[in-house]
């Protein structure tokens, strides 16, 4: 199985003109991205290696390895950086945890019953919705990452407690009606 990368910034451009480059951070901790070691591309090819880094509103303002000038800053704007999971520390407590370890993860409703599994976690900027794959030939659904639709997570026994929205329908009909 090929390593779990974990989406923690993305470059912005070019910072002044010695090279610079400016890169939004995804992380807590914006100077973070300068314990992970090479950055990498969404491929898991190598992307930037940051030597050296200040904060900036957002994220930093690094000099990097891969990067000499302004043009060359400006041509990599948008490029995504990922990381291996395996390099992010672990939450400090139970009730912290990476989105990207809830998928695959059995999606139960509040009387156990199975609903599916978690397949994605997608993020069009209204807050992180998952993605259930239910049992069967149903057709995926949706559900926003809320205490409200998602009380509980529980990453030791492989499973999250999901209230479906009412527009889903019931899961095992629509199965049957296909």
């Amino acid at each position: 199985m090929a390593e779990k990368l974990i989406l923690v910034g993305r470059v912005t451009g070019a910072f002044g003109v010695k090279g610079e480059t400016r890169i939004t951070a995804y992380t807590a901790d914006p100077m973070a991205l300068t314990d992970y070691g090479p950055l990498l591309r969404k491929s898991g090819a190598p992307g930037l290696t940051v030597q050296s880094a200040r904060p900036a509103k957002g994220g930093i303002v690094a000099r990097v390895m891969e990067i000499a000038t302004p043009e060359q800053a400006d041509a990599l704007r948008g490029l995504e950086l990922y990381v291996p999971r395996e390099r992010l520390p672990e939450p400090d407590d139970e009730d912290e945890f990476y989105l990207t370890d809830l998928i695959g993860l059995a999606a139960i409703a509040p009387d156990g019953s199975p609903l599916g599994v978690v397949a994605g976690v997608e993020n069009y900027g209204a807050g992180d919705l998952f993605e259930i794959k239910p049992p069967g030939i149903a057709p995926n659904w949706q559900v926003a990452f809320t205490r409200e639709n998602v009380p509980a997570v529980h990453i030791a026994e492989g499973r999250i407690v999901v209230l479906r929205p009412d527009e889903v329908g019931d899961i095992g009909e629509e199965s049957r009606e296909r």
